[in-house]
């Protein structure tokens, strides 16, 4: 564990929140930062805030990161020199329709980040990208992709323009390691999921609905796959990344992932088994954007830090839904 806080920026968001606590759980001085937007209920990011208000070694600085002055001030004034960037405009269908919400967070943000890095000496810089980077590969349902998405494949055919920001965050970071030798590693997650969770995923809108007794609607037909990955697994292997810089000027992309993708209506029944009620479903064709299967390969990741995800589908929806019954009761 290195000496001096650690910068986690969108903090205040469901992976950020879950990276600041297990931080803060092995001593780290945690400095959050998050602009707190509407993208989704509000409330819920003020809820997982207040869980890490109040705890030792945790400041929060509510800040946009594309305000590349005052990033690069907060930086600099706090001697930081590890960042874990997680904060972005993230969903797939909403850059369709708000896409210089995606040109601000995650292109101008990136680059902001990326510019206090070098000017204060950063020594690791570990930022999210995303498998949606991997574009439409419908081969994996039929076995043409038997290890997964691989970190060599080809990522030049973004489906959205969600998955374009990602992909180009990555292009500019490796430009950025090769000119001023600083270490990143870039994170493809895989459909995270579990408590404290964004209200815009899939799972979380069929609680929602499932026991509001309303029917959902089932993109794809019910034919798309996702690796769900459940939040603990995706911590282990920000926290253990970081923990492992690559040498100076090095760049470096993991999948994290948990290898074994479930069919979206198999994944609907584990959900319904865990709420103790069943869906009225109704069929709807695939939306723009959207990817039929994604499938990690975490290959690289285990080779690096031993990486096994641990909680299989049943157990983290369980949890998922216990927690979401006692954040809303009733």
């Amino acid at each position: 564990m290195s000496a001096g806080p650690v910068i986690v920026t969108g903090a205040a968001g469901f992976v950020g929140l879950h990276v600041a606590e297990r931080l803060l759980d092995r001593g780290e001085t945690v400095i959050g930062v998050d602009v707190f937007n509407d993208y989704y209920d509000p409330a819920l990011k003020a809820a997982r805030a207040a869980r890490l208000d109040g705890r030792p070694g945790f400041s929060m600085v509510r800040l946009d990161i594309a305000d590349a002055a005052a990033f690069l001030a907060l930086v600099r004034d706090s001697g930081a020199k590890r960042i874990v960037h997680l904060a972005a405009q993230a969903g797939v269908r909403y850059s369709i329709e708000n896409p210089f919400a995606y040109q601000r967070s995650n292109l101008a943000g990136h680059l902001s980040v990326l510019e206090a890095a070098r000017h204060n000496g950063v020594t690791h810089l570990v930022y999210a990208s995303s498998s949606s980077v991997y574009g439409d590969r419908p081969q994996s349902l039929a076995g043409g992709d038997s290890a997964g998405f691989t970190e060599t494949d080809a990522v030049d055919a973004p489906v959205s323009l969600y998955a374009a920001t990602k992909r180009a965050d990555e292009l500019m970071s490796i430009s950025y390691a090769k000119l001023y030798a600083f270490p990143m590693s870039g994170l493809r997650f895989f459909t995270v999921y579990g408590p404290w969770g964004r209200p815009d995923m899939a799972y979380y809108g069929f609680t929602q609905k499932i026991l509001a007794g309303e029917p959902i609607e089932v993109y794809g037909e019910g034919r798309m796959a996702r690796d769900f990955t459940y939040i603990d697994d995706i911590v282990d292997g920000v926290i253990g990344v970081l923990d492992n810089p690559p040498p100076s000027g090095g760049h470096e992309i993991y999948n994290i992932g948990d290898n074994d993708p479930v069919g979206l209506m198999d994944m609907i029944t584990t959900l319904e088994a865990a709420l103790g009620r069943e869906a009225v479903k109704i069929m709807r064709p695939m939306q723009p954007g959207d990817v039929t299967a994604t499938y990690a390969d975490i290959s690289k990741l285990n080779a690096l830090i031993g990486y096994r995800p641990k909680v299989k589908l049943k157990e983290g929806l369980g949890r998922f839904v216990d927690w979401y019954r006692s954040f809303y009761p009733g």
